[in-house]
């Protein structure tokens, strides 16, 4: 059985949905961490409803925030309370783009998915295995899971860019390249990258600008 996600949401700020941005968090966050971006964003994505989800658990290794599964060399997890947390959270993670898609009346190329760390990982074992690819997928300061099953499980290839700080002392900056790689191994014609220089395990204004332009061109914005 599935978990509902409870998430925060703003309103397109035309008044007109017609895409939707869908924010999934790092590990010991929330929704309304990223939920600052839609600020930014917004003014360039008039017709787009913003929603950032909490993770389904409680977080061990930060109590006021959320995991979407567990970390063992963080948490004292083991390897397989880790694999069947990330299992589990798959599916309540589609279960809650599938219901935004049937809420709000919009097809998969209308939703796009931005990660940010543990959220990225997420994003990138998640959307594709499902049926219909997303408008994209914008990939902030995470890796990729399992990249050796990704050509055998992957069912849709959406379009991905990479976004990296050069100093990230969390997730290795080496992550980028290696998921690069591996997605186009499996397949994918559309993998861009973008290295912020001099930044740490966050989200810089130039790596917000290029993942703008992608969501833009991806979602149809004028």
């Amino acid at each position: 059985m599935t978990r509902a996600l409870d998430a925060i949401r703003r309103e397109p700020a035309s008044g007109e949905l017609r895409s939707a941005v869908i924010f999934l968090h790092g590990y010991g966050a929330n929704g309304a961490d990223l939920m600052g971006l839609a600020d930014p964003l917004a003014e360039y994505l008039p017709d787009t409803l913003f929603l950032a989800p909490d993770a389904p658990e409680a977080c061990a290794g930060a109590p006021m925030g959320y995991q979407w599964f567990p970390i063992p060399w963080i948490d004292g997890s083991s390897e397989e309370e880790s694999r069947a947390g990330l299992s589990r959270a798959a599916e309540d993670l589609n279960a809650f783009l599938d219901g935004v898609m049937v809420d709000e009346d919009l097809l998969p190329e209308q939703v796009a998915v931005l990660g940010f760390s543990q959220g990225t990982m997420m994003a990138l074992h998640v959307l594709p295995r499902r049926e219909d690819p997303v408008a994209c997928i914008a990939a902030f300061s995470g890796r990729l899971l399992e990249p050796e099953l990704l050509e055998d499980e992957a069912t849709c290839r959406p379009p991905v860019l990479l976004v990296h700080g050069d100093q990230d002392e969390v997730v290795p900056p080496e992550a980028l390249p290696a998921a690069a790689e591996a997605l186009q191994r499996a397949g994918w014609s559309e993998v861009y990258a973008h290295v912020m220089k001099g930044t740490g395990h966050g989200i810089a204004p130039d790596g917000l600008s290029v993942a703008l332009a992608f969501l833009r061109e991806r979602l149809g914005v004028a």
